[in-house]
Parts: C-alpha cells; sequence; structure tokens
C-alpha cells in the first residue's frame, strides 16, 4: 500500500505543454517552454560570459572561484520565484553537492545520455514534461549542456586539457567532486527549469 501511495505522488505526463500545433501546423513551443529557453539562454550567457572575464583576468583559478560565487546568483537573477519559476543546473557527476539532480532530473539526464550513444547531439536535446508530485502541478523543461573547450575544460577537462592548479583549487573547495574528466562535446549536465502551475 505504501508503495502505491509513493508511486502515486510523483507522476510524469506526456509533454503535452511542450509544443501545440499552430493553425499552419507547425510546431509551436509552449509559453511555459519559451519562458524557460530564455531564462536558460540569460543564465547561460551571463555565466559564460562572467567565466571568460574571470578566466582572461586571473586564470582558470579566478574562473573556478567566480563560479562558486557568482553561479547561484546568476541562476536567482533567471529564477522568479514569486512566479514559482526556478532555474538551476544540475549533472549526473556534480562538483557542488547542492547541484545534484531530483529523480527526475537524474532520469532526463540518463536518457540524454543514451540518446548521445546513438549519435544524438547534445547541443540537440531538450526535454518538457508536466509533473505532478504531492498534489502540485508543474512544468519541468531540461537543456542538455555540452561540454564546451572554453570556458569549461581548464577546470572539468580531461587530464590533457586540465589546469593543475584549478585541480588543487578544486579538491580544497569541493573534496567529494565528481565534475571532472570531460572531453568535449559529452554531456556535461543540463539546465534545469520548474515552473509551478498556479
Amino acid at each position: 500500500m505504501l508503495r502505491a501511495v509513493l508511486l502515486a505522488s510523483l507522476v510524469t505526463l506526456p509533454t503535452a505543454t511542450s509544443a501545440r500545433a499552430d493553425v499552419g501546423g507547425a510546431v509551436v513551443p509552449s509559453p511555459e517552454v519559451m519562458k524557460a529557453r530564455s531564462a536558460i539562454k540569460t543564465l547561460a550567457d551571463n555565466l559564460r560570459g562572467e567565466l571568460i572575464g574571470a578566466l582572461e583576468a586571473g586564470g582558470s583559478v579566478a574562473a573556478l572561484e567566480k563560479c562558486k560565487i557568482v553561479a547561484p546568483g546568476i541562476a536567482r537573477d533567471a529564477s522568479s520565484t514569486a512566479d514559482g519559476f526556478i532555474v538551476s543546473r544540475t549533472a549526473l557527476r556534480v562538483r557542488n553537492p547542492e547541484n545534484k539532480p531530483d529523480a527526475h532530473e537524474r532520469k532526463v539526464l540518463e536518457e540524454f545520455v543514451m540518446k548521445m550513444k546513438a549519435g544524438a547531439d547534445p547541443a540537440t536535446l531538450d526535454h518538457t514534461a508536466v509533473v505532478i508530485q504531492n498534489g502540485a502541478t508543474s512544468v519541468r523543461y531540461m537543456k542538455a549542456i555540452p561540454m564546451a573547450e572554453t570556458p569549461c575544460a581548464a577546470c572539468h577537462g580531461t587530464a590533457d586539457k586540465l589546469d593543475p592548479a584549478a585541480a588543487a583549487e578544486v579538491k580544497k573547495l569541493y573534496p567529494d567532486d565528481e565534475a571532472i574528466g570531460f572531453a568535449t562535446g559529452e554531456l556535461r549536465g543540463a539546465f534545469s527549469v520548474t515552473i509551478k502551475k498556479m
């Protein structure tokens, strides 16, 4: 009985809100997906700009420190908690334990990995679902983050790309770090957006 109750508390429905057909038959993203994509673009552009600026000004250790300090604020700025709109980053292998995926995010990330093994380009991978959890309905949208050469490889790359000074700093800041050893083009993680339906 308890198992049935637990299973009923988390339901993922087909992506009815991910797209709708307009009169001409073209597929048009829902307003929720458009809002999620816009917030992700803002977060990605702002974070990338901050990290590249830090790399150029002070190297990979400066970029690492900038990411630790600035990234959470950039995500908060892209979110609107008053509207039930939350933007974050997650991965199967995280640096910051606060970014660990929830059950829904883990499932989607694993689907992204399977699609990439089948030849999909990670830059094109996204996923939308309507999730009902504990009686609350939300739209969940995720967009894959492919591993980029710049600015990511100095702190998250393979041994030949990793800056030794950054690696030492990572061990100090994040003793349980898992977010290392990524090759360019590999799935680094995903942006995750939750839009609570009122």
